[in-house]
């Protein structure tokens, strides 16, 4: 399996710093073209953060060499990458959303209501089942946890070329949400049903409410400052919801134990994600299509990647690497 390859999980793990690297570019050129800055402190804090994560890893790496722990290595560095990602999707998405694209809500209604699906008729049923409503907010918040969690349970279970094929995936997957973001954007299903969010008082509208502020204010100029923590999530279609949840879902499912857990936390998450108000359904479509072709493509070059490399191209594993790395 190719999940026992410490030499191809330390490529990816290099590899992975193009795709963070290219959009850290992008926000670097993005923040002053738009007029947009980054409240410094606690992105400083942040970045720190991944820093000595990142150092740690490689420290590590570089001071043992052939001995080094791929778990610590790995666990580490990557959980060093997700902070570093994340700091930087969230404010680039605000860069892409400063485009001022025409809003694309009643397209993406009207596809809806082409697919037989009506948006109206999913939040009324959540909002007269508060049972529901409560169980459909906690399952949207579910996608911040696994971030860390998975980089854990994978390197614990000798998944590191999963884990890295995953962390590479992910962040194709979301410079793809962004880049279509860009030139798709929208506000969600309320304001395209044109309806307030008090029409559904048992649904939890938080997400909607900052989704519909953040935007109107992106695009009349008065957002000027991003505070890292107090970002809202603004990509509508497609959703990194439903993109996330197969992430995780494929990251996962060979874990005994916790892959069908993980599996259904997930289709819960992708079920709560068109009842909050902030995507149509066919954002969900089109979430699980990136996510699926990200993990086609990832896994494919990874393939790739094993059958061309020649043998040579990198030194003998040392017992630990290659006892750690065992299925």
């Amino acid at each position: 399996m190719i999940d026992s390859d410490a030499r191809t999980a330390w490529q990816l793990f290099n590899l992975n710093w193009l795709p963070v690297a290219s959009m850290g570019a992008l926000l670097a050129l993005g923040l002053p073209l738009t007029g947009l800055s980054l409240e410094p402190v606690a992105y400083g804090i942040t970045v720190a953060i991944a820093a000595v994560l990142v150092v740690a890893a490689y420290g590590h790496r570089l001071a043992k060499g052939e001995l080094a722990d791929p778990k610590l290595v790995f666990s580490l560095g990557t959980i060093g990458q997700v902070i570093l990602t994340c700091a930087i999707v969230g404010p680039l998405s605000y860069v892409a959303g400063k485009l001022n694209w025409p809003l694309q809500d009643d397209a993406l209604l009207a596809i809806d209501r082409a697919l037989g699906l009506d948006p109206e008729a999913i939040a009324r049923y959540v909002n007269d089942h508060p049972w529901l409503a409560d169980c459909l907010a906690r399952g949207y918040g579910l996608i911040k946890w696994p971030l860390l969690g998975i980089p854990v349970v994978l390197t614990l279970t000798a998944r590191h070329v999963r884990l890295q094929v995953f962390m590479l995936a992910m962040s194709l997957a979301l410079a793809v949400t962004i880049a279509i973001s860009a030139v798709m954007p929208a506000i969600g299903t309320y304001y395209g049903l044109q309806l307030p969010a008090a029409h559904f008082p048992e649904i939890n509208t938080a997400v909607y409410a900052g989704q519909l502020r953040d935007i109107l204010a992106l695009r009349d100029g008065s957002l000027h400052e991003l505070r890292l923590f107090f970002l809202s999530g603004i990509v509508s279609f497609p959703s990194f919801h439903a993109a996330s949840a197969v992430l995780y879902m494929w990251a996962l499912w060979p874990v005994r134990g916790i892959g069908g857990i993980a599996a259904a936390l997930n289709l819960l998450m992708i079920a709560a994600t068109p009842a909050i108000g902030a995507h149509y359904l066919i954002d969900v479509a089109g979430g699980i299509a990136v996510a699926a072709a990200s993990i086609w493509v990832t896994t494919f070059y990874v393939q790739r990647l094993g059958r061309t490399a020649p043998v040579s191209a990198a030194p003998e594993l040392s017992p630990v690497w290659q006892t750690s790395l065992a299925e």
